[in-house]
């Protein structure tokens, strides 16, 4: 293993004194559990927005605290779900008396910690709620859509969440377009190559040097196809195919695009890749709006991309051009 760092478990701790002294102005490491990521400047009477999940993801979930994006966020140890206390500390800091939206990733120990934390909240006074992002089309089928994991598709509601709060809609008007957003995005990746874990040591997973794995999880979880890797060209094809096809995308609509990498695909494969998306959506007469193209939700070091799309509408376009003060939120 050939990593940057000092002691694997000091790791997570390390790396977040890093985001707070290079980004002071959108970065404060707070709470008894100094696992908590807020604003230096606490947002005045409106509804609060937190995230919470495991390290390892950046930019998701910690990356996306900032003006028009992320009040607070709870961070765990790499590819571990925080415990309920920095969850809690995060809603509470969030907490103006507006209510608090809390951004879940649809796995096991994010959903339950969340659930207590929103509990706890609720004795305090506090009005929590979650909404559980399930975007992955690999995970599950959609008689089964409740089971999907929740991947890239995190930023976009993120994103439309943050900039809704940040209008002052109120939380329920806030949980609706999350919501909303929730529901017209789908996400399929494809995996070329293995991570390692800082603490494991070793590759989290074994893939052949000419294999790829279409759908795997962004932890590792099995995918749904592996095989001889494929042109560019044939990878976009078919991982939009499925995205397309649940969102009944038709001539006329209006997308957003998010090629994603996981960590070590280089940009210039990325924008291949988005090139390919571009050509085969435009030929069917819908238009992407705002693409983008980047890092958004990692997984380590490992090699691959996701292809998430968001099916729009007047609002949720509105809601994703708003501004956001943030460095790794590219728009």
């Amino acid at each position: 293993m050939k990593k940057i760092m000092n002691d694997a478990v000091n790791y997570v701790d390390e790396t977040l004194e890093g985001l707070e002294a290079a980004h002071p102005d959108v970065f404060k490491i707070d709470g008894e559990t100094r696992r908590m990521l807020r604003k230096p400047v606490a947002s005045a009477d409106r509804v609060g927005v937190v995230s919470g999940g495991g390290f390892g993801h950046l930019p998701i979930f910690a990356g996306y605290v900032g003006e028009g994006l992320l009040d607070a966020c709870a961070v765990g140890d790499v590819f571990a779900s925080p415990d309920m206390n920095p969850m809690l500390e995060s809603i509470k800091s969030a907490d103006t008396g507006q209510g608090v939206l809390c951004i879940v990733g649809n796995y096991g120990g994010d959903k339950m910690n969340f659930a207590m934390a929103c509990e706890f909240a609720e004795m305090e006074d506090i009005t929590a709620r979650q909404i559980i992002v399930n975007d992955d089309v690999a995970s599950a089928g959609v008689d089964e859509i409740e089971k999907r994991r929740g991947v890239a598709g995190l930023v976009y509601v993120v994103k439309i969440s943050g900039a809704a709060a940040q209008a002052g809609k109120s939380l329920d008007e806030v949980y609706e377009c999350a919501d909303r957003a929730r529901q017209n995005i789908r996400t399929m990746g494809v995996a070329l190559g293995s991570c390692i874990v800082p603490q494991a040591g070793k590759p989290t997973f074994e893939i052949a040097d000419d294999e790829i794995e279409i759908g795997m999880g962004i932890h590792g979880e099995p995918g749904v196809w592996r095989g001889k890797n494929k042109p560019a060209d044939d990878l976009a094809a078919e991982l939009l195919a499925k995205l397309a096809e649940e969102l009944e995308l038709n001539s006329g609509d209006r997308v957003s695009v998010l090629v994603n990498g996981l960590g070590a695909t280089p940009s210039e494969e990325l924008y291949i890749l988005f090139r390919a998306v571009n050509r085969i959506l435009s030929d069917k007469g819908i238009q992407i709006v705002q693409p983008m193209v980047g890092n958004y939700a990692t997984s380590m070091e490992m090699a691959g991309a996701s292809i998430s799309v968001m099916k729009l509408d007047d609002e949720l376009e509105q809601l994703l051009a708003a501004p956001a003060n943030n460095p790794f939120w590219g728009k």
